[in-house]
């Protein structure tokens, strides 16, 4: 166990959902699985990128929200658009600006590092406006208006 580590709250899909996260994301793996006594999953210990998370089988007592999301700078225009495909799949659901719900209610931000380089750049308001009309961050479109 990781001293560490962000706790994601699921009814009862904790290793459904973790299992989805780290076939995504490069460098990560499931670390322990922790059953209650009666059967079933509880715990599920994993890292994302290295970066270690459980997720808690608590019941329905508590819902996901926008409040915490998971970031992801990809390195291209491939990646955000692989990454977006898998995790708004089977009823997840596009946002605004790149971010995005899984389909068990997980919020993620999908952000190209090239994009955040746009928004800070000489150029930035223009890339920013460009942005605010966006689902998915689509570079070409953030690099014409930074010009």
């Amino acid at each position: 166990m990781n001293d560490i580590a962000t706790c994601l709250w699921f009814d009862d899909q904790a290793l459904e959902a973790a299992r989805l996260y780290v076939s995504l994301i490069e460098n990560s793996e499931i670390t322990r699985i922790t059953n209650r006594p009666e059967g079933g999953v509880l715990l599920v210990e994993f890292t994302l990128g290295g970066v270690p998370y459980q997720a808690l089988n608590g019941g329905d007592y508590f819902k996901l929200s926008e409040a915490v999301s998971i970031s992801v700078a990809t390195p291209d225009q491939a990646e955000t658009d692989r990454l977006w495909a898998a995790l708004t799949a089977d009823g997840g659901e596009g946002s605004q600006c790149g971010w995005l719900r899984d389909r068990f209610g997980l919020s993620w931000q999908i952000v190209p590092r090239r994009a955040a380089e746009l928004l800070a750049g000489p150029n930035a308001a223009r890339a920013y406006e460009a942005l605010m009309g966006m689902g998915k961050i689509e570079l070409a479109a953030l690099e014409e208006a930074a010009r």
